[in-house]
């Protein structure tokens, strides 16, 4: 699977962003796909959002109610709607794609930076 994320930018304390993460071929019958992003001056990425088989969600305690994940299987897209955003949202937000069985790791998106000034 290869991914394509964008929509990154610069935007002011408050606004908003739509990224996107578009892959090479059908995603939405693996379980928990999701962005990921890693803060400045780290090394690790964490989960902020993903998405399971079925359309339950999970959200990071630090974006509940402003972020919402979503994809279109049509478009084999996945989106991250950021909403209210903060400074601290400020990072490269990766998607990501679990490994199938008979895959030997994760598919990674190439990151979309998002700065949020104050």
């Amino acid at each position: 699977v290869q991914l394509q994320a964008s929509g990154g930018g610069l935007v002011q304390a408050g606004g908003s962003l739509r990224l996107s993460c578009q892959a090479s071929e059908n995603i939405f019958s693996i379980n928990g796909m999701g962005w990921y992003r890693q803060l400045p001056g780290t090394h690790q990425r964490s989960l902020v959002a993903a998405i399971r088989l079925g359309g339950s969600t999970y959200y990071a305690d630090s974006v509940k109610g402003r972020f919402t994940i979503s994809g279109d299987s049509a478009k084999n897209t996945m989106y991250l709607q950021m909403n209210s955003l903060k400074p601290d949202d400020t990072a490269v937000y990766y998607c990501n794609v679990p490994a199938r069985h008979w895959e030997q790791s994760d598919h990674w998106g190439q990151g979309t930076l998002v700065t949020v000034s104050s």
